[in-house]
């Protein structure tokens, strides 16, 4: 009703692949009514991003949106009274208000609203521009070369929890001492230490073929909630780099900020913001206090027939994964699919490995086989299908069984590890028993996986070392416990992060207003 009131209504998801599915989807009915659709993905021009924000509904993900806003407003930066962009319309195609791709932000419908407006929203989101500061490929060299030399605890500390890196006083000293014949560069004590920090995050907080990709000689970011390949995006203040020379990529350009702007700060700016996802429970009262929305439970259409088998923890990550193949074959020879979900491309790929050794066909769906990601799938929901997947297979991806696989107890989904936030599991859990049909889950995990080992605390930590009689009764009691110890954990310190990226944005909203500047 909103877009028959001629109000450009943009519905928001999470990915590429959602947002075609839902416009070719939907787009017969909305044209039956006299309505035009557009869709805006990556790669696209320019001038087809302005035709696709121009049609009465424009479906997109949230990343897009928002650097679309962000471009705008450096379009916009200097003068952007409206009288001063509507005076420009006399220059013709020169004007700045035809090079402009939204057209203000009216109405938003947000699809998986905790991811984008809450799981997202830890991060702002920059465009950047290339810096005047242009270090040589020698330079990030010496950085890793001096990082490579120091001891890890005695000299640099890492916190994985907050993902840093803290230098010892006897750290700074080495660094000093190593640093000393490598010319000018090394001489500032501030940039010295900046680019040791940048090149121990490199080096041990930032993995391959987990936190990005290498394609082409080229190092892509892979998104952490839709395990996706961004390949236009890079870290900033040289970290991108720095990688790039860890992995002996060729050496991009450091990047400078040019605007940006938080998730939160943004979608406060529609005048109507609405939104849907089947895990809000947890976050309602984030949603209310950020962005005055209001959670409304809404009873399903069919009853849910989904049945949880419960968490099965073992003491190694190799006693998981052997458990993990053998459920798989269990089920297999059942005749029912199986969805494996995993945390990292390095972790299906691993899984992978395994099944090949016993000869089990399977297909792998992650940051490798975007492109495949529609046909894969399509036929997730066959009798005996194996698919192992990371986060793309999680949200709003519908697998629909194939004929006689309901009756067989329909899809069985195993997540070997548990997620930062209980509602992304939940997610996962709902790729079975869809509409109606019956599936079961499961969750198999270590105590050597990412979350208990770098969320724990020292009290989780002691308690896992002693932990070596796991494998059943109290063991698996105590086990849960610290597994839920440790999500709890994040999920607080998630919060606290998202809270001092709105306080951030916030005053520096008020700064640059007061300087006259952008974003």
């Amino acid at each position: 009703t909103t877009a028959l009131a001629g109000i450009p209504v943009h519905i928001v998801t999470v990915n590429d692949y959602l947002a075609a599915r839902d416009a070719e989807l939907m787009g017969p009915v909305y044209r039956a009514l006299g309505l035009t659709v557009g869709v805006i993905v990556h790669g696209m021009t320019a001038e087809s991003r302005q035709a696709a924000y121009g049609c009465d509904v424009t479906y997109c993900t949230n990343k897009e949106l928002v650097f679309a806003y962000l471009k705008d407003r450096l379009v916009v930066a200097h003068q952007p009274s409206r009288v001063h962009l509507q005076i420009e319309r006399l220059y013709g195609d020169r004007a700045r208000l035809s090079q402009l791709l939204l057209r203000g932000l009216h109405c938003a419908i947000v699809d998986e609203a905790d991811s984008v407006l809450v799981d997202e929203a830890r991060t702002p989101l920059i465009i950047a521009g290339r810096g005047n500061e242009e270090y040589e490929r020698h330079v990030y060299e010496q950085a890793l070369d001096v990082s490579r030399r120091l001891a890890a605890d005695r000299e640099f500390v890492i916190d994985h929890r907050e993902r840093r890196v803290h230098l010892t006083p006897s750290g700074l000293a080495h660094v000093t001492a190593l640093s000393r014949t490598y010319g000018a560069i090394w001489a500032g004590r501030r940039r010295r230490e900046d680019l040791v920090l940048q090149a121990l995050s490199a080096l041990h907080l930032f993995q391959r073929d987990k936190h990005y990709l290498i394609h082409n000689e080229k190092v892509q970011i892979v998104d952490e909630y839709t395990g996706r390949v961004m390949p236009d995006r890079s870290w900033e203040r040289g970290l991108h780099q720095m990688i790039e020379v860890k992995e002996q990529c060729p050496l991009g350009s450091r990047q400078e900020t040019l605007a940006r702007i938080s998730y939160q700060r943004f979608f406060r700016r529609y005048l109507r913001l609405a939104g849907m996802t089947g895990t809000a429970r947890e976050v309602a009262g984030e949603l209310w206090s950020v962005y005055r929305l209001g959670v409304v439970r809404i009873p399903t259409n069919r009853s849910v027939r989904r049945q949880g088998q419960g968490d099965r923890i073992y003491l190694t990550a190799a006693k998981k994964w052997r458990a993990v193949v053998e459920k798989i074959q269990r089920v297999h020879q059942e005749g029912r699919p199986v969805l494996i979900g995993t945390r990292s491309v390095a972790a299906s790929e691993q899984l992978s490995t395994l099944l090949l050794d016993i000869g089990l066909p399977h297909q792998v769906l992650n940051a490798r086989q975007d492109r495949e990601e529609a046909a894969i799938i399509a036929r997730a929901g066959e009798s005996g299908r194996i698919t192992v997947a990371t986060n793309m297979a999680g949200r709003g991806t519908d697998i629909r069984l194939d004929l006689g696989v309901a009756k067989r107890g329909g899809l069985h989904v195993i997540a070997t590890e548990r997620h930062d936030a209980r509602r992304i599991d939940r997610q996962l859990f709902g790729r079975c028993g869809r509409q109606g049909d019956p599936g079961t889950y499961e969750v198999c995990l270590s105590l050597e996986d990412e979350l208990v080992t770098h969320q724990s605390g020292r009290l989780g930590k002691w308690v896992a070392a002693r932990l070596v009689w796991l494998e059943a009764g109290v063991g698996q009691q105590i086990g849960t416990w610290l597994v839920k110890r440790a999500q709890r954990r994040a999920e607080r310190l998630h919060s606290r992060i998202r809270q001092t990226v709105l306080k951030m944005d916030e005053q520096l909203e008020t700064t640059l207003a007061f300087a006259g500047r952008p974003e």
